[in-house]
């Protein structure tokens, strides 16, 4: 009774809340569930209390981030309101590598939970990891895409105004981090249009192509040349086409010599993975 009122506590204390007005008694019966000895989820449960935790140990809360998907799918989705409370209170942890955990799995929860509950319950878990430390945001970013698809077509698009956001880090020394970014706008390029990859992705694609770090530039290349591809095949012709323009212009006629050998690389990769047929290459 005093894991569920501290629970209640907690729940009530935070911005999430959504059932300020359950009893102590009504808040306990939301807990209960048929597919395990309910002692044990209790004990689970009982062990994100954040005065227990520090009595007992630090790394607890952890821990039970880490095995929370696994609880969750063992439950099943129509026992997810025993865990959504303790979700949120782990989501909210004041212990970094807690939340990290749970930014690195989230796209796992969404799986299980499917696309309504998603929506409701982990999307804004999930907007809050997107503005964290650059150790949380890493989690998200590394399974992006696998979110993202999991998302209706609405719901992903306001998420291309963010997206450039990933190019600020805490440390600007921190070009995994870009790198990530690169590898990750590949494979989103199939989940938006012809218009929106030209018109949110291309300005991100273009700017890590003249990063700093050669590792970030490989990766750009390749994105690059798959955006060439995918705006070839679009029904409008115009996107692909001011897309080269913009090469040329931004890169073949640079005043520096490293842009002009960005073009050449970019070239190189939209020759050797057939992005364009050869006539409208020359």
């Amino acid at each position: 009774q005093s894991i569920a009122s501290t629970l209640h506590y907690i729940h009530n204390d935070s911005d999430l809340s959504t059932n300020s007005s359950f009893s102590p008694e009504e808040e306990r019966k939301s807990k209960v569930q048929d597919v395990v000895p309910q002692a044990l989820l209790d004990q689970y449960l009982s062990m994100t209390d954040p005065s227990r935790a520090q009595t007992v140990d630090t790394e607890i809360a952890k821990h039970c981030a880490y095995s929370l998907p696994g609880v969750a799918l063992t439950l099943g989705r129509q026992n997810w309101h025993c865990l959504k409370d303790t979700y949120e209170t782990l989501a909210s942890d004041m212990q970094w590598k807690v939340r990290r955990t749970l930014a690195f799995s989230i796209h796992e929860l969404a799986v299980i939970l499917g696309d309504q509950l998603t929506a409701g319950d982990l999307v804004p878990v999930f907007n809050g990891f997107l503005k964290d430390l650059d150790e949380v945001r890493i989690g998200v970013l590394k399974h992006l895409h696998d979110f993202l698809k999991l998302l209706h077509v609405d719901k992903r698009r306001e998420y291309l105004y963010q997206l450039q956001e990933f190019l600020v880090t805490d440390n600007s020394r921190n070009w995994r981090f870009r790198a990530e970014l690169a590898e990750q706008l590949i494979l989103l390029l199939d989940l938006y249009s012809a218009r929106d990859i030209y018109d949110y992705l291309r300005p991100i694609a273009f700017s890590l192509c003249a990063d700093k770090v050669s590792s970030v530039r490989w990766i750009s290349y390749k994105l690059v040349s798959e955006m060439v591809k995918k705006l070839y095949l679009a029904p409008t012709p115009t996107f692909v086409i001011d897309l080269m323009n913009e090469l040329v212009e931004k890169f073949c006629r640079c005043h520096k010599w490293s842009g002009r050998q960005t073009f050449v690389f970019i070239c190189q990769t939209i020759s050797e993975d057939d992005c364009l047929p050869m006539d409208q290459f020359a």
